[in-house]
């Protein structure tokens, strides 16, 4: 008759592990940019070069793009990286907000005539 083995364990072991630390989660407006441009996940993978996977778990919060990759999603809308990408959940938007505007014209530096 064999006997049950027991397995010995260091004091450390036995004592519950802690708690991962909270993972960063970075909120986007992707789909919300997408939706508003008519834009399919696959079609933004493909500018951007990546998986269109990739974009689907940006999208729900299961990945956090390289701050390269996020630079390079703003620019593809001509919007700010802090208008589509936050630390913090964003909240209602106009769609206005969407849309992106022209740089300002360079000041002329002619003396205005009298």
């Amino acid at each position: 008759m064999r006997r049950p083995t027991t397995t010995w364990r260091p004091a450390e072991m036995a004592t519950p592990a802690r708690s991962a630390p909270e993972r960063e989660l970075v909120y986007n407006r992707l789909p919300l940019l997408r939706a508003n441009r008519g834009i399919s996940r696959n079609e933004l993978a493909e500018a951007l070069g990546i998986h269109y996977q990739t974009v689907g778990y940006i999208e729900r919060g299961e990945y956090s793009p390289s701050l390269y990759l996020a630079l390079r999603i703003a620019r593809y809308f001509d919007l700010p990286v802090e208008a589509v990408f936050s630390t913090e959940p964003f909240g209602p938007l106009g769609a206005d907000a969407l849309i992106a505007r022209p740089a300002p014209a360079p000041e002329s530096q002619e003396p205005p005539h009298a």
